[in-house]
């Protein structure tokens, strides 16, 4: 099964409504308020329908046009200024400076990492939740390669100043706080 069908089936099967990564419904107040985003591997579009909602203008970008779809309805019965467009993260457009925000979460392509300064604009907030390799539950990809290693975005990201970070690893209690996943934001330098 290719990497589309294995999405396209996995939207198909979801009748939960679009939900906001934590890392952007926490910390809205970081936000400018306007501008343009881009909701990178954007699934069912939770992220870009919430920045639709603070006035920024939104590219949304997915492989499985399933959920592409689904958030073309969803933007249109709203009258969100959302655009939806089927993209493989393989095939990326060059972008220079071009994005306030961006935001991606549950989605882990480390050769992305030098694009996403390249897009984002001097001064612009790159939002960024996934899986970590240190778990205490069973929770996202089996696979480590697709969990990020303990600090592993503070490295990676060292070109943007770190704004917000969170990563709670198997520390104290695991059956409470923010677990097997990691939070950040950065900021891309304005001169720099």
């Amino acid at each position: 099964m290719s990497q589309k069908d294995r999405w396209n089936e996995r939207y198909r099967n979801s009748d939960s409504p679009p939900q906001a990564a934590r890392v952007l419904s926490e910390n809205l107040h970081l936000l400018a308020g306007s501008g343009r985003a881009l909701d990178l591997a954007c699934g069912r579009g939770g992220n870009a329908l919430l920045l639709a909602e603070c006035g920024y203008q939104v590219d949304a970008w997915d492989i499985s046009d399933v959920a592409v779809h689904s958030l073309q309805a969803h933007a249109k019965e709203h009258q969100f200024t959302i655009f939806p467009q089927i993209m493989d993260t393989n095939d990326l457009p060059v972008l220079n400076n071009i994005y306030d925000v961006i935001i991606i979460s549950y989605f882990l392509q480390r050769d992305l990492f030098p694009w996403f300064n390249d897009a984002l604009k001097p001064g612009g907030l790159l939002f960024y939740q996934t899986f970590t390799q240190t778990k205490v539950s069973t929770r996202g990809p089996e696979n480590s390669d697709f969990r990020l290693a303990d600090q592993e975005l503070i490295k990676q990201l060292s070109f943007l100043q770190l704004l917000v970070y969170r990563e709670e690893g198997a520390q104290g209690n695991t059956d409470e706080g923010f677990r097997d996943e990691v939070m950040y934001i950065g900021r891309k330098p304005i001169n720099g």
